[in-house]
Order: C-alpha cells, then structure tokens, then sequence
C-alpha cells in the first residue's frame, strides 16, 4: 500500500496517473495547497521541501518528495513503464528529465504570468510565453516520428501530459502543434489517466482541444 500525499495539480496528477497505471493500491491524502497544508509539520517530515506530491511505501517504508523521483521509484518498483536497462531506459529518463527541468519550471511560469497575475509584467509575460511555444515546438518534433515520446508509453509521458492539460492557462492553440494534440488526445483517453487525473477530487473536465 502507497499513502499518497497530493493536490490538484500537474506535478500532483503525473503521479496519480501513474499509480492508476500501474495498478498499484494506494491512499489518498490532500494536501490543500491553498490552505498551505503543505507546510504542516507532519507533511515536513515525509517531504522536506514543503511540495507535494510525496509518497510513503508501507512495503519499504521508504517516503519520497520530488514527482521525478516517486515516477522512477514506482516504475522500478512495478516493472512497468520503464524499461530496466540499455538506451531505451536512458531515453525515458531523458524526457522524464525534460519535463523535470524544462516543462515543469517553465510552463509553471508562464501560469504565473499569463493566468495568475496577468498585466504585473509584461516582460514575464513574454518571455515565459514565447519559452512555452519553444518547448512545444521540441515535443511536437519528437512526436512527429514517435507515438510516444520515448517511443512506447512510460513514465515521461506522465510527467508530461499534465502539464500540457492546461495548454489554455498558458494561451497555446494546441492546434498549432498537430503531433502534440495527437499524442494529448490519445493519452487523454486512457481510463487511467482519467481517473488519476480526478485525484484527490474532481476538479473539472479534462480540457480537449
């Protein structure tokens, strides 16, 4: 059993949609980041850098922060979804790290400026906007000679999913980026990814383009 510690958010739900996935029991603990529960002194101790999400394995007894870190663990743990060896392992780990040093940040920026403070800096805007649009433009060249984008379904592709769900927070015309809408829809309509995507609570419809 997995205690599941979450929110509703892309960094939460790359997990939930993993752990759906992966068909591993778990349970759930919200963690209202807006009721900054996350730097509850209990949740401090499972993960050090007040974010969620993070997990405790009552099998192992092992608590993990990080998204990037719990994808890799619970792959490792289920043999699925990563592979154990050789360059098709580093390939997932690379876009895994992609999303973790790229899309993550930057995108989550872009949120920043264009949805949660509009007009504050108009230089933010722009710049975080136009990083946004570069960063599509790598997935939709991966995508357009891979179904997946370390070729078979994985881990990076949770990670990555999420953050692209939100393309309307950060004003993209997902059209614009055909192998992108390609890859979102499809993953879209996996029963998995729908449920976890529902963790810890209904937040609205996936948004379709």
């Amino acid at each position: 059993m997995i205690d599941f510690y979450t929110w509703t958010t892309p960094n939460g739900r790359k997990v939930s949609i993993a752990l759906e996935e992966m068909g591993l029991p778990y349970t759930t603990h919200a963690v209202d980041i807006t009721k900054d529960e996350q730097f509850a002194p209990d949740f401090l101790k499972i993960a050090p850098n007040n974010r969620i999400p993070a997990i405790v394995d009552r099998d192992t007894n092992i608590a993990l922060m990080e998204s990037g870190a719990i994808l890799i663990y619970l792959a490792d743990k289920t043999g699925k979804f990563l592979p154990k060896s050789g360059e098709a392992r580093y390939r997932v780990i690379e876009w895994l790290m992609w999303q973790m040093g790229g899309v993550g940040p930057m995108i989550g920026q872009a949120h920043h400026f264009l949805r949660a403070n509009p007009g504050k800096s108009t230089y933010g805007e722009e710049r975080y906007h136009k990083e946004a649009q570069r960063l599509y433009g790598v997935l939709d060249r991966r995508l357009a000679d891979n179904e997946f984008v370390a070729g078979e379904y994985s881990i990076a592709d949770m990670a990555i999913w999420p953050w692209i769900a939100r393309y309307e927070w950060h004003k993209t015309d997902i059209n614009q980026f055909p192998n992108v809408k390609r890859w979102y829809v499809q993953i879209a309509k996996r029963p998995a990814v729908q449920k976890g995507y529902h963790i810890p609570k209904n937040a609205g419809e996936i948004a379709m383009p």
